[in-house]
């Protein structure tokens, strides 16, 4: 019978010395090394997309080996104080993100106290206030003629001149803005990945007798470190990048540094070179994350239920508020206050162009985050499914725009899309007798196009994180089951990704809407946005005008960011369950009445 055959046994193997040995130990190893460093079809895609990513970058590097009559000066006066201020915010802003966004996301996943459904999507609202609003904000508060040093040296009977303050306008003062706007950064994936967690680890812990603490310490937070070091990874280098809160505050960085000898000394060789200097900053960051993360990623043992919950009461619950509602008060209620108070005074929060703003903000947001989603999932599944080094390197090096200045950024895409538009415009006046313009620079593609370069990092490193949770297993079981790459992709990964992917793009989102001196430069004529006209009247020292848009940014991020939180709460382990047996108690009440 034909329906017997593939049950024959397989042939006895060859021994050593047959030649037919041989025959298939050769092409494995010819493939194993076509697979360092031939890409396949997909490796040679995210290949090109890196390199149109990286185009700005290069264009900024190819000044790196320039002579630079100011370089020369900086480095002997101003290079030490760069580094320094740039390795002492390397240390202070990792651990303030980290504990806070970690602490907070434990205690709101697995700790019950009063008032923790309302922590839940309260303790993101931060990330919508940028940290150069925040900053302003603070500085006209806590200055010597604020609100409140004027008021405790009335309440002490004290001249102006009496007492000593804490100067906010200090580096300790823009770490502190840094962790308040950037610890959801690490609280959006630590609390993703708590709530994946399998339940059967804590039952077994509980079972053995580990406390609270002791859970956390052995079994949650080993298993969240991929998600952990992210986000530590990404507010660094948000607070690397960031020039608006250390220009304020009078701290000088590289990136104050790379301002200052592009438009102050007019080089842009010395620009180009520091900003060199800041790549290598970030490189060093990225290869010491990925050697200290290792192989190590998520883990769950499949069987999923509602995870345990620790009830809290007494001192605990208090400290459990308090721990929860510090980052809140100081990080968007107490300036978000001001900013209504201040806007309430100006009297420009309803203004009509002020919708136009609005629209302008949100729709580019929108689409830089659809578009680096897209291009983050694309450039993930190269680097998961291609082997090859080239592809893997690409994609490595597509996530360094991050730390580069927005306007660093912007000068790289003018040099190469100006000359492009020149060029364009010289042929069509040749061949049509007709001037194209600026098709390039002159629209908003050009700002979508810095958006990806800036962004990128983020969408890249959360969408990792994600795929990280789909285990080869998934994938071998679902081709078992006769499902092709697309189906797998449709039944298998999707849903397991869903929350990922929607967390890189709010995260996109939301720093498109505070994105500032890559919209000034590349801007179309007559393009404002809210960041725009906010930055505008800051720097005018009209603040109190300039609390009205930055009082819209942050209105604009509170709708994605309170979806998003309900999105994680629903992909819950549990959850649908959890759901069910409420409709059903709800149907049994009802058929009782």
């Amino acid at each position: 019978m034909t329906d017997t055959a593939p049950l024959a046994p397989p042939p006895p193997p060859s021994g050593p010395g047959d030649p037919d040995a041989l025959e298939p130990a050769a092409p494995r190893r010819v493939s194993g090394r076509r697979a360092q460093w031939r890409p396949s079809a997909l490796g040679l895609l995210a290949l090109l997309t890196a390199l149109v990513l990286a185009l700005p970058v290069l264009a900024v590097a190819a000044h790196l080996f320039d002579r630079s009559e100011i370089m020369g000066h900086i480095m002997a006066t101003l290079l030490p104080r760069y580094i320094e201020n740039t390795l002492w915010m390397m240390a202070g802003v990792p651990l303030g993100v980290a504990v806070i966004g970690t602490g907070c996301a434990w205690l709101t996943t697995m700790c019950r106290f009063p008032g923790r459904l309302i922590f839940d999507w309260a303790l993101i609202l931060p990330l919508a206030a940028p940290a150069y609003i925040l900053a302003y904000v603070y500085s006209d508060f806590l200055q010597h003629s604020g609100p409140v040093q004027t008021g405790f040296r009335a309440l002490m009977g004290w001249t102006p001149r009496e007492g000593w303050f804490p100067n906010i306008r200090s580096l300790p003062g823009a770490i502190l803005m840094f962790t308040l706007t950037l610890y959801p950064y690490v609280y959006l994936l630590a609390r993703a990945a708590f709530l994946e967690q399998s339940v059967g680890v804590f039952e077994a812990a509980r079972t053995m007798g580990c406390s609270a603490l002791q859970a956390f310490r052995r079994i949650a937070l080993p298993l969240a470190r991929p998600a952990i070091a992210t986000g530590v990874a990404l507010a660094l280098m948000e607070t690397l990048a960031d020039f608006g809160a250390v220009q304020h505050f009078g701290v000088q960085t590289f990136t104050t540094g790379v301002y200052r000898a592009f438009y102050s000394y007019g080089d842009p060789v010395a620009a180009a070179q520091l900003a060199s200097m800041l790549l290598g900053f970030v490189a060093l960051l990225l290869v010491f994350e990925r050697v200290s993360r290792g192989k190590r990623g998520f883990q769950s043992s499949g069987v999923y239920k509602v995870l345990p919950g620790y009830r809290l009461r007494g001192w605990r619950a208090a400290g459990a508020v308090a721990a929860c509602t510090t980052p809140i008060l100081f990080g968007f209620l107490l300036p978000g206050g001001l900013m209504v108070a201040m806007s309430i005074e100006a009297g420009n929060l309803f203004e009509a162009r002020t919708l136009g703003l609005i629209w302008n903000s949100f729709s580019l947001a929108a689409v830089a985050a659809v578009v680096a989603v897209l291009t983050a999932l694309l450039l993930a599944y190269a680097n998961r499914l291609d082997r090859s080094k080239i592809a893997r390197g690409a994609v490595r090096a597509a996530g360094l725009g991050y730390a580069v200045p927005g306007s660093v950024i912007a000068v790289g895409l003018l040099i190469p899309l100006g000359a492009a538009d020149n060029a364009l415009d010289a042929w069509m006046r040749e061949t049509v007798g007709v001037s194209t313009g600026l098709i390039f620079t002159g629209g908003v593609a050009a700002l979508v196009y810095a958006y990806l370069v800036r962004f990128m990092a983020v969408a890249l490193q959360t969408v990792e994180a994600g795929l990280t949770k789909v285990t080869p297993s998934m994938d071998d079981a679902s081709r078992t089951l006769g499902r092709g790459p697309w189906r797998t992709a449709k039944d298998v990964h999707a849903p397991i990704l869903s929350t990922s992917l929607l967390t890189a793009g709010l995260i996109v989102f939301v720093d498109v809407m505070k994105e500032l001196p890559a919209t000034i430069i590349l801007r179309p004529f007559d393009f404002n946005t809210l960041a725009i006209t906010a930055y505008n009247l800051a720097s005018d020292e009209r603040l109190t005008q300039s609390a009205a848009p930055s009082l819209m940014i942050v209105l604009v991020g509170l709708l994605p960011i309170i979806i998003l939180s309900r999105r994680i709460a629903a992909a819950r382990p549990g959850a649908a369950a959890k759901r069910r047996r409420k409709r059903g108690r709800l149907g049994t009440a009802a058929s009782a009445r």
